[in-house]
């Protein structure tokens, strides 16, 4: 049973009513239709995107009052317990559901300490719980700058530390990056910064995000008045009228637990469509993942600039035209 049916379980069951409005914090891309008038919070552009192609009401960041307000889970810990802190303040009643992978039954041990709960119901190797909020949640998701002086939140890539996969790739930001570059999966913009450090050549920095929190942690990390910010799903892009002199990355491999390397050849094809005929490719990927046909079939000549036990920097030029 996906998480998407399991929400349905309290009122198939009589033990909840449904509202005539409500709010949906971090929903699946496949939730049906709970109610026709119905908010949906969803910080992933694809999710989003997705949601809005089916004709519902989304937004990046809610606010307001909710007779209702439902939670679905994310991998982070510390978010979902914010998130239900959120709900908590904006709905009369609250439901939450999620798989055990996704941490359900610590997230409902936590709300057990704070208050009481109305009812629980398990099925599939997960469970949906609703609560009606008689106190005050001070669980909190807030940014603060890490260890090396970055903004950041739980949730993010690496927020705790820069990660030493984009660490690596910032040494090879030589002479050659100049002009326009992009920024695909830019994070909270720690490659843009050190792009517009390093290279003095460049002239401007799009950091596309498909993250939105990240990416407003980005526009406090990157204050670079060269740089410019977008919410994208960077495997949706199109071509722009004038192409980037280089992409810079640091791709995802996963959504999920498992490792996704679709996601990556994504962003590979993404950074043929957007280049130059001239631009080049720079990116690091974890050694494992299988990016190697992907740079044949976009482009026409690519290296490997440096291979350790962990990662492995690409640099890939001469975009080749999209096929089929």
């Amino acid at each position: 049973m996906s998480d998407s049916e399991r929400v349905f379980l309290p009122f198939d069951e009589g033990l909840l009513e449904l509202p005539e409005r409500g709010l949906y914090l971090r929903p699946s891309s496949d939730i049906p239709e709970i109610i026709p008038d119905m908010v949906y919070e969803q910080g992933f552009k694809p999710f989003a995107d997705s949601l809005v192609a089916r004709g519902f009401s989304v937004v990046a960041e809610a606010a307001g009052e909710f007779p209702m307000v439902f939670v679905g889970l994310t991998r982070s810990r510390v978010e979902n317990m914010a998130n239900v802190a959120r709900a908590a303040r904006m709905g009369a009643v609250v439901v939450v559901s999620g798989a055990k992978t996704d941490g359900v039954d610590s997230l409902l041990k936590s709300v057990k300490k704070v208050c009481d709960i109305d009812g629980v119901l398990s099925k599939s190797h997960g469970k949906v719980f609703w609560f009606t909020p008689t106190v005050a949640f001070d669980w909190v998701l807030e940014r603060s700058e890490n260890s090396e002086g970055f903004v950041t939140a739980a949730g993010m890539f690496s927020p705790d530390k820069v990660d030493k996969g984009s660490a690596l790739l910032t040494e090879y930001f030589d002479g050659s990056v100049k002009g326009s570059v992009a920024d695909l999966g830019a994070g909270w913009g720690y490659l843009a910064s050190e792009v517009l450090k390093r290279c003095e050549k460049v002239a401007s920095v799009d950091l596309y995000e498909a993250e939105h929190s990240a990416l407003e942690a980005a526009k406090l990390n990157v204050t670079d008045t060269r740089a410019a910010f977008h919410w994208t799903d960077v495997a949706t892009m199109e071509k722009p009228s004038e192409g980037y002199h280089a992409v810079i990355c640091n791709p995802p491999f996963h959504q999920g637990r498992a490792a996704e390397p679709s996601i990556g050849i994504g962003f590979i094809r993404a950074a043929a469509r957007i280049l130059r005929p001239s631009g080049q490719l720079l990116m690091v990927a974890n050694r494992q993942l299988p990016y190697e046909e992907a740079l044949d079939l976009s482009f026409k000549h690519w290296e490997i600039l440096h291979q350790d036990k962990a990662f492995k920097v690409v640099r890939a030029r001469r975009p080749l035209p999209k096929r089929g």
